[in-house]
């Protein structure tokens, strides 16, 4: 199976060819997830919530970071690692975002996700302008749980709907190889996905995105903590983890997740 790079993704993007992510942490699932040909794997700070138990995402650290995508790092050959810095890594200044994004490119990762709009352009510029490539992430910023007021839809007025176009095409001016856009209504994510020639991937961000993203733990019930609308189960009805994923795939692919009942 050919290696997913930056350029694939672009090519899928240009292509309307459906883009599919899963968070990822460990080696095992790693190589199931390239044999189900998931196209990127994220090695997201939610591990803090459904690996280590925690709440939010607010406690992990670096280390958790870079421990975390080694292994994954060792179990792959083929789908493109994104490692996400945690909170506190990247917002002081470009300069500290930098230094822990060569941390994680040092354990493997293909390139760094970090959070926020308009206000992190500058950081995202420097750390591209050196060499490591940047996801960008916006609507709903778990990092930033507690400004926002909690777990909410994201882009309910036009105010916010246009913050979050001029935060992508912002993002994207500043070198981002892609975004990921997090809990917004359908039409809000198909403005954003059309405002930049960059990928956008949704979680919970409605079915016209450039591809979807799930946590592994929530799409195969393994976490059993409150799950969002836009989670489905893809272990019902599956003989196994791997036909589960490969299911998500499938349905990624082919338009049909999300479903209606997975969007606002």
């Amino acid at each position: 199976m050919a290696k997913v790079t930056i350029s694939t993704l672009q090519k899928m993007r240009s292509e309307n060819d459906p883009i599919t992510m899963v968070t990822c942490t460990d080696a095992s699932f790693a190589g199931m997830l390239d044999i189900a040909e998931v196209d990127m794997f994220l090695v997201g700070d939610s591990l803090g919530m459904v690996v280590q138990g925690d709440n939010s995402t607010l406690g992990v650290t670096m280390d958790d970071m870079a421990y975390h995508t080694r292994c994954v790092a060792k179990g792959t050959s083929r789908g493109l690692i994104v490692g996400d810095l945690p909170f506190g890594s990247y917002q002081r200044n470009p300069e500290q975002a930098f230094d822990n994004a060569v941390e994680l490119m040092a354990a493997g990762a293909h390139m760094v996700k970090l959070e926020g709009g308009v206000i992190m352009a500058e950081t995202v510029n420097f750390v591209v302008e050196r060499g490591i490539p940047v996801f960008g992430h916006i609507g709903l910023t778990p990092q930033s749980v507690h400004a926002l007021g909690g777990f909410k839809v994201q882009g309910k007025t036009d105010e916010a709907i246009g913050e979050l176009v001029d935060a992508a095409k912002a993002l994207e001016a500043a070198g981002a190889s892609g975004l990921v856009l997090e809990l917004v209504p359908n039409e809000v994510g198909k403005r954003v996905t059309e405002s930049v020639n960059i990928p956008v991937i949704g979680i919970g961000a409605g079915p016209f995105c450039s591809g979807q993203i799930l946590n592994l733990y929530d799409m195969l019930d393994i976490y059993q903590g409150r799950k969002p609308k836009f989670v489905k189960n893809f272990m019902t009805g599956a003989p196994s983890i791997l036909d589960a994923v490969k299911a998500y795939v499938a349905e990624v692919k082919a338009g049909t997740f999300p479903a209606p009942e997975h969007c606002f």
